[in-house]
C-alpha cells in the first residue's frame, strides 16, 4: 500500500511538471552583452502576456549611456536571431560601444522570443523600448527627438516593423511611459527581413513569429513594406549580395518603397558577404565591408544624430 502511494505521488508529480515544461519552455538566450552601465525592465510590474518570470519572460534594456552632459542622440539595438534567441555581443554590445565612441547613447533590448511567445510580443516589447528611453529623455541627457532604432536580420524586421507604425502615444495613460512616441526618428537596418513576399528567395522563417499556418492578414501586418509612407523613419540600408538566408532584395526593394515615398534614406549592399556579417570588421576574407560603418558614421552627421569632430 505505502509503495502504491509514494508511485501515485511520483506520478503526479511527473505530471505536474510535465505541464510546466509545456507552460514554461526553455530559451535558447544568448549571454548578456558586455560592458552596460545598468539594466532597465520595461514592464517592472510584468510584460504584457508574460507567461512566466523568468529571465526570458522580462524584456529589458542594456544600457550604454554615452559620455558628457549631452544633450545625446540614442539608438535601441535590436540584436538577430530568428526570434528564437539574441546575438547580444555581435549584434547588440558592438554595435552599443560603436555608437558610444561617436557620442550616441545606446540601448541593447532583449526582447520575448519563440517558443514561448509569438507575434505581438517582440513587438510590444521593440515599441515600449522606444517610447521607454524617449520618456527618460531628460533624466538620460538624451534628445527626445533624437531616438532611432538599428536592427539586425530577425531585429531589423523588428525594426521595420517599428519604423513603419506610427503610435504616438496616449496622453491620458496612467504610466508615463506609454503617454511618449513608440516611433522612432531614424531607423538602420543590417540584413534585415523588411519584405515577407514569398517571391523573395532567402528567409530565416517567420513561423517563429506568426507560426506555420498564418492568415493573409496578419502575413501583412508584419511585412513592413507593405506600410511604409511619407512617415516612415529616415533609414540607412545595410545588406550583401551573397546573403542567402536574407536576401538583398528585401533592403532594395524597401528602399524603392521609401523613395517613392519620399523618405530620407541610404542604401548600401556589398557584392560580396554572407548573412550576419555584423560591422564586418577584422574580416580577412572581406576586406571591403569594413568601410560601412563609416558610412554609417556619414550618414548620421549628414543628419546631425552623430555631431562632427571639430578636428
Amino acid at each position: 500500500m505505502l509503495l502504491h502511494m509514494r508511485l501515485h505521488r511520483f506520478a503526479v508529480l511527473l505530471a505536474a511538471a510535465s505541464v510546466a515544461f509545456v507552460a514554461y519552455p526553455t530559451f535558447a538566450q544568448d549571454a548578456p552583452p558586455k560592458g552596460f552601465a545598468s539594466i532597465e525592465i520595461l514592464w517592472p510590474g510584468g510584460a504584457p502576456g508574460a507567461v512566466g518570470t523568468a529571465d526570458g519572460d522580462v524584456p529589458k534594456l542594456y544600457c550604454y549611456p554615452a559620455a558628457g552632459t549631452g544633450p545625446h542622440a540614442a539608438v535601441v539595438v535590436l540584436p538577430g536571431g530568428g526570434y528564437t534567441h539574441v546575438v547580444m555581443e555581435k549584434e547588440g554590445a558592438v554595435e552599443a560601444r560603436w555608437l558610444n565612441d561617436h557620442g550616441v547613447s545606446a540601448y541593447v533590448l532583449q526582447y520575448r522570443l519563440s517558443p514561448a511567445y509569438h507575434y505581438p510580443a517582440p513587438m510590444q516589447d521593440g515599441e515600449r523600448a522606444v517610447r521607454f528611453v524617449r520618456s527618460h529623455a531628460k533624466e538620460w541627457g538624451l534628445r527626445p527627438d533624437a531616438i532611432g532604432v538599428w536592427g539586425f536580420s530577425a531585429g531589423g524586421h523588428l525594426a521595420g516593423y517599428l519604423a513603419t507604425k506610427n503610435d504616438a502615444g496616449d496622453p491620458a495613460a496612467t504610466d508615463a511611459v506609454e503617454r511618449v512616441s513608440s516611433h522612432p526618428d531614424f531607423a538602420i537596418f543590417s540584413y534585415a527581413r523588411l519584405s515577407l513576399d514569398p517571391a523573395i528567395p532567402g528567409t530565416f522563417g517567420m513561423k517563429t513569429l506568426i507560426g506555420d499556418n498564418p492568415s493573409q492578414e496578419l502575413l501583412d501586418t508584419v511585412s513592413p513594406i507593405l506600410h511604409v509612407t511619407k512617415d516612415t523613419s529616415p533609414s540607412f540600408l545595410y545588406g550583401n549580395s551573397h546573403d542567402e538566408t536574407v536576401s538583398s532584395l528585401n533592403a532594395t526593394l524597401f528602399y524603392n518603397a521609401l523613395q517613392v515615398a519620399h523618405v530620407p534614406a541610404e542604401l548600401h549592399v556589398f557584392e560580396a558577404g554572407p548573412h550576419g556579417t555584423g560591422m564586418a570588421q577584422n574580416l580577412p576574407k572581406l576586406p571591403e565591408l569594413a568601410i560601412w560603418p563609416t558610412l554609417l558614421q556619414h550618414w548620421m552627421e549628414l543628419h546631425g544624430w552623430i555631431v562632427q569632430s571639430s578636428s
